[in-house]
């Protein structure tokens, strides 16, 4: 089954916990703190693989979560990192963050890595804190919670030239015959459902990639018919080939799908339509198709090719042409010029974000949040009375107290600092 689009929800593992132990061993009088830090947790990284040609592997893992690092141990023992979960994807494979659509990763090449999801760092022993002012400390951090992301991949093939062309003009035909892809082929619509490749040589000893690609209608640039697949996979090759139906065997004029094909090919973007192009016209074989590229050659200022894909007639002149354009083309940037002023980066000041904020419910209770603080908050152990008293003081020393008494928090007003609950005492 081909997969090109999957959504995932992933984890980061999180950091082990540090540990409160203290030395006690003989003729050591005093042996002060002696517990160790935890390690960092796994983070997730997706790898490129050549093997692969689909995402159906990604779409059973809704949910990924990594390993956890080990907690600390004794003798100031900092407990093992855990070991990162690397996920095996196809070449072309492209990463987005699903909340804020921005690219995390454009995976292209063999054995290419990407940190998707960082492991968070292991929680601090009691060792960790020790100071001239505090000697022996009875507390001990957690680990840090691994960074959560929710992602969206989409696999766009890696082919040199991709075929284009309304349903039915011999796409899959042309291919067959010139590699050794074997798409299903049959006298109806959209018999191609998913891109098929193949590995084209020319006599000359040259070869290239050559990508089968979905039928395309009028209106696909807006989703119509199987239009954003067939555009999705389109986007990385060099070399575009237009087959037009120049019989016109589906009643259709070969000029005026010619103008339809590139119109959405402009409206898509990606600069396709800057890509050179190929233009071949197949089904020569058939009545009228001479007669048809004749009237077709007066509309279109561009070298034509005239081909039989089914009678192997004149292939070897296209695949000559392909090649020699594809030993002059380089990559394409898949952003228009107007897309590219609108991602350019101003740095311009801006306002650190606030440590915390500070908001009252209806029912008068006060509530402290921020990013930040959350942070803070998830490393903090609050069965040990002495790890909630340095909470404390660090949240007094980010100003959360002063700001209290100004939104007029008195004693024994409630405060809610996440999932912790006290009364406020001034």
């Amino acid at each position: 089954m081909f997969i090109d689009q999957v959504k995932m929800e992933l984890h980061g593992g999180k950091g082990g916990d540090g540990i409160v132990a203290y030395r006690r061993e003989l003729k050591v009088e005093n042996g002060g703190p002696f517990g160790g830090s935890g390690g960092r947790g796994g983070s997730i990284i997706f790898v490129g693989d050549e093997g692969l040609s689909t995402l159906l592997d990604l779409k059973y893992y809704k949910v990924l979560k990594a390993k956890e690092g080990e907690r600390g141990m004794h003798k100031g023992m900092t407990g093992a990192n855990a070991e990162n979960t690397y996920v095996h994807v196809p070449l072309g494979t492209t990463v987005f963050d699903d909340d804020s659509g921005l690219v995390i990763a454009d995976i292209t090449k063999q054995g290419q890595e990407a940190v998707i999801a960082k492991g968070g760092r292991g929680g601090r022993g009691n060792m960790a804190f020790a100071t001239g002012t505090i000697k022996c400390p009875d507390y001990s951090e957690k680990g840090e919670p691994g960074e959560k992301r929710y992602i969206r991949c989409e696999l766009k093939v890696l082919a040199d030239c991709g075929l284009v062309g309304f349903p039915s003009v011999g796409k899959s035909t042309l291919i067959s015959a010139v590699s050794a892809a074997k798409p299903k082929i049959a006298s109806y619509h959209f018999t191609t459902l998913v891109p098929h490749l193949g590995m084209v040589r020319v006599k000359d000893g040259r070869s290239f990639v050559m990508a089968d690609l979905p039928g395309i209608i009028e209106g696909a640039h807006t989703g119509a018919g199987l239009g954003l697949q067939f555009l999705r996979h389109i986007e990385r090759c060099r070399v575009i080939v237009h087959v037009i139906d120049m019989a016109g065997s589906e009643g259709r004029d070969p000029y005026t799908d010619y103008q339809i094909i590139n119109a959405e090919l402009k409206d898509y973007k990606m600069n396709l339509i800057k890509r050179p192009q190929i233009i071949v016209a197949n089904k020569m074989d058939l009545p009228g198709a001479k007669e048809n590229l004749e009237e077709f050659k007066k509309k279109v200022d561009a070298p034509v090719i005239a081909i039989s894909a089914i009678a192997h007639e004149n292939l070897d002149e296209l695949l000559y042409k392909v090649a020699d354009l594809l030993e002059v083309t380089e990559e394409f940037s898949l952003f228009e010029d107007d897309e590219r002023e609108n991602m350019v980066v101003n740095y311009t000041f801006k306002p650190e974000e606030p440590m915390f904020k500070i908001t009252i419910d209806p029912d008068g209770v006060f509530n402290v949040s921020g990013e930040k603080l959350r942070r803070i908050f998830d490393m903090t152990d609050f069965n040990i009375e002495s790890s909630i008293a340095r909470f404390a003081r660090q949240l007094r020393s980010f100003g959360v107290d002063d700001e209290l008494r100004k939104m007029g928090a008195k004693d024994g007003d409630t405060v809610r600092v996440f999932e912790f609950v006290f009364e406020f005492i001034d």
